[in-house]
């Protein structure tokens, strides 16, 4: 799970995604009125995964210009976008509709054109309008001759019927429990509920269709609309289980699916959260402490990765107990921001140097030292990202709740909370209890429809790529996934460090990747790369 759910990337634009929605989403402003009406009359049911006659995308999607993009942002010129209107509840089809955004990238040749290429940048409730363009940037003519790559704004995010619960605090990372300095859980309770309760006053039990079954019913919408008999589709993060939900769903429409940075389907998401993130930060930390360590003389955080971890975990305490006013800014580093922006620049290669000098600002910060490099520092990690004009600040954490809370029931015991939560902090130092401590998802309202199987076998038509110390969706969700696939997916496992592995060092896995895009080909059995090469 990436989330959170924003920063600077140096290296493929793939990734600055995902690590300047955080800490955008972390710096965020007072949120807008909430949007969306409530639907009491709507009625709870299991809905079946076929489309509601496949007619209804026959009118396809007349295509114009994209909406308007963010100050200082840009987007590829040939992009083209439009509107397609589904069912908010697919069991009642002729009941109230949302629209969907979706974007089109023309690039496929004429004798060479396969078909079209779906993609999901994950998040949970990242927007992927523009994805069509960050990818084509860094795919080859072998793959765009054969596909028009096509992006979506998933239901309830940001231009497809955008959803906000008007949250005070409008970040995704605010969402994240962190116990108290003395690991109390009383007040993650309280926060829990209160954002429970603000949803459903505000939204009321529209969102309980916000979930990742409707969506997989949603890009078949758009299969339907863009009139191709199958779909191929390339997911991240979060889109991988998404992409194994349409997968499950509509298996006979599936053609070609990339899975990349995985979610173990047996695990959505109080066991996803509470299983792996712990030991996925601590599989990560090292790379990051071992560049800090390397800078000895001039960062004085220590001189191997034990004395780092040391300094670290010291310095998250002493900000737990006292947070630090960052100069020229309203924000106070506490330690849970610390910790967030940590999970944040730990998902790229490209930013552990600039993570190892922000721990080193933080320090100084706490002990009223700071130099002007560390303004420099904290000035280019808290650096503020306009937002896309008409959505609401807390669009990505409203949408992030509705789909891991209504994706699959939460345990609702405070008690069993405080018991996992406290071992936790035990035994994965590095985040403090959070993944085990109390979500708002123990208040949320019972999933309007069950879990969707993931079916295992089918054809073998998936290529899962999978990082060894991915601290977002750690190893064993990749593993896990290829386990619920079975004989339908081969399995790309790479010795490298971050949340992506095509085009981040590893000529084994891109290899293997557009192989399998261009070609249909893949490997016979697991594979695992160690050819990588840093930037």
């Amino acid at each position: 799970m990436t989330t959170t759910h924003s920063s600077a990337r140096h290296g493929s634009p793939r990734g600055r995604r995902i690590a300047a929605a955080l800490l955008v989403s972390t710096l965020a402003g007072t949120a807008l009125v909430a949007c969306g009406a409530d639907a009491e009359g709507l009625r709870p049911a299991k809905v079946s995964g076929k489309s509601v006659g496949e007619t209804a995308g026959d009118a396809g999607i007349t295509w114009g210009e994209c909406p308007a993009l963010a100050e200082g942002k840009t987007r590829d010129p040939h992009l083209a976008c439009g509107t397609l209107e589904v069912p908010l509840d697919y069991q009642n089809p002729a009941g109230m509709k949302i629209d969907v955004a979706v974007s089109r990238l023309s690039t496929a040749q004429p004798g060479k054109r396969r078909g079209v290429l779906l993609l999901n940048p994950g998040g949970p409730a990242l927007g992927g309008l523009d994805m069509p363009g960050t990818m084509a940037s860094t795919l080859p003519k072998s793959v765009l001759d054969r596909y028009d790559l096509i992006g979506f704004d998933p239901r309830g995010v940001e231009h497809s019927t955008p959803q906000s619960c008007g949250l005070q605090d409008p970040s995704v990372a605010g969402l994240f429990p962190y116990p108290a300095a003395d690991g109390s859980i009383t007040k993650n309770v309280a926060l829990a509920k209160a954002a429970a309760k603000q949803c459903a006053d505000t939204v009321g039990k529209n969102l309980r269709y916000y979930n990742t079954a409707n969506t997989a019913r949603d890009m078949d919408r758009i299969r339907q609309a863009l009139g191709e008999k199958k779909i191929s589709y390339w997911g991240q993060s979060y889109g991988t289980y998404l992409g194994a939900v349409y997968r499950s769903l509509f298996q006979d429409r599936t053609d070609r699916m990339i899975l990349e940075g995985n979610v173990d389907p047996t695990k959505v998401w109080a066991d996803q959260v509470a299983d792996t993130w712990g030991k996925g930060m601590a599989d990560r930390f090292p790379d990051a402490a071992r560049v800090a360590a390397a800078q000895a003389s001039t960062l004085e955080l220590g001189t191997n990765v034990a004395q780092v971890t040391r300094t670290y975990l010291t310095l998250a305490d002493r900000l737990d107990r006292t947070p630090a006013a960052i100069p020229g800014s309203s924000v106070s580093l506490d330690g849970a921001l610390l910790r967030n922006m940590t999970y944040a620049l730990l998902l790229d290669n490209n930013t552990l140097p600039v993570l190892a000098k922000f721990w080193k600002a933080a320090d100084n910060l706490t002990h009223g030292s700071t130099t002007a490099a560390d303004t420099a520092v904290l000035e280019q990690v808290f650096a503020d990202t306009p937002t896309s004009p008409g959505i609401p600040a807390d669009n990505q954490a409203t949408m992030f709740m509705a789909l891991t809370c209504g994706d699959a029931e939460w345990p609702h015991d405070v008690d069993g909370y405080a018991a996992r939560t406290a071992a936790d902090r035990e035994k994965w130092p590095l985040t403090a209890g959070m993944p085990a401590n109390i979500w708002a998802c123990a208040y949320w309202d019972k999933p309007v429809e069950a879990t969707v199987e993931v079916v295992k076998g089918g054809p073998r038509n998936t290529l899962i790529l999978q990082n060894r110390r991915d601290n977002a969706t750690p190893w064993e969700g990749g593993v896990g996934l290829h386990r619920s696939l079975g004989a339908g997916s081969a399995f790309v496992g790479v010795d490298n460090g971050g949340h992506y592995v095509y085009g981040e060092g590893s000529a084994c896995a891109d290899k293997a990747t557009v192989g399998f895009l261009a070609t249909g080909h893949l490997p016979h059995k697991d594979v695992y790369c160690t050819d990588v090469t840093q930037k």
